[in-house]
């Protein structure tokens, strides 16, 4: 059997209807001054559906950070119908309109943790809705100590869950895939969280993407050596189509051809 290895998932993070990178603890509706922004496209979101599109760039997600995005994750699902996941604000009331609306799969995180608190009830009743091969869980942690805790509310709210290999066979009985945002190292550019991926290999048996701190076209050997291949890697802030200058988006495409 051929080895398996980590992939390239490229991302679309929305913020007030545009895309942008932002540095992921900087983001606050309490605070909105502290906001730290790498990156504003010109483009809109269906440019970057598109590019994805042409390159055969499966599993790429869309966040839609806070409000005001619902408008440009509808034109970049749109544009790449059935291929694109779809997060932010998702519930278990609105999770079937996003796949009505053309996401392969919808991403939750903090319906799941009423008052930062982890609700199996509400793992149960999304994944009734939309059923488990439609579901990823978000699960965007920040560390404490020698640990990571989920974090919801855009990084802002750490909740009771622990990151684990127990913790995740729970949420693993109710979707098909894992996104994990190390939001500590988010948008800056200074490594990826190399403990925290080196432990989901040993933690998750299935579909993962792992996104922050990817500054270097090598960052995508390192995961594939530390995961077994087993985890896959988003970059952002550093990758050139956001105006980055560490990381050229064609030579992501070509390692994934390789990798094919």
């Amino acid at each position: 059997m051929s080895k398996v290895h980590s992939r390239f998932r490229p991302c679309i993070d929305l913020h007030e209807g545009q895309v942008k990178q932002i540095v992921g603890g900087t983001l606050s509706e309490a605070s909105p001054g502290t906001l730290q922004t790498n990156f504003v496209a010109s483009h809109p979101s269906a440019y970057y559906a598109e590019l994805y599109k042409k390159h055969n760039l499966l599993g790429a997600h869309i966040i839609k950070l806070g409000p005001g995005n619902d408008n440009a994750a509808r034109e970049a699902l749109s544009a790449w119908p059935g291929y694109l996941q779809v997060g932010g604000g998702i519930t278990d009331k609105n999770a079937k309109e996003w796949i009505d609306a053309g996401a392969s799969k919808v991403i939750v995180t903090s319906f799941l943790f009423p008052g930062a608190r982890f609700s199996f009830e509400r793992l149960q009743a999304i994944s009734s809705v939309v059923g488990k091969d439609k579901l990823v869980v978000d699960v965007s942690c920040r560390r404490r100590g020698d640990s990571w805790y989920v974090a919801m509310n855009k990084w802002q709210d750490i909740t009771d869950m622990e990151v684990s290999k127990a913790s995740l066979e729970l949420l693993s009985e109710y979707c098909s895939e894992f996104l994990i945002h190390a939001a500590d190292v988010e948008g800056l550019c200074q490594g990826i969280d190399e403990q925290l991926v080196a432990a989901l290999r040993d933690w998750t048996r299935i579909p993962t993407t792992y996104a922050g701190g990817a500054k270097a076209l090598n960052d995508l050997d390192l995961v594939d050596r530390l995961s077994d291949g087993r985890v896959d890697l988003t970059y952002g802030s550093a990758l050139d189509i956001f105006g980055g200058s560490l990381v050229k988006f064609d030579e992501l495409v070509e390692k994934n051809r390789q990798a094919s």
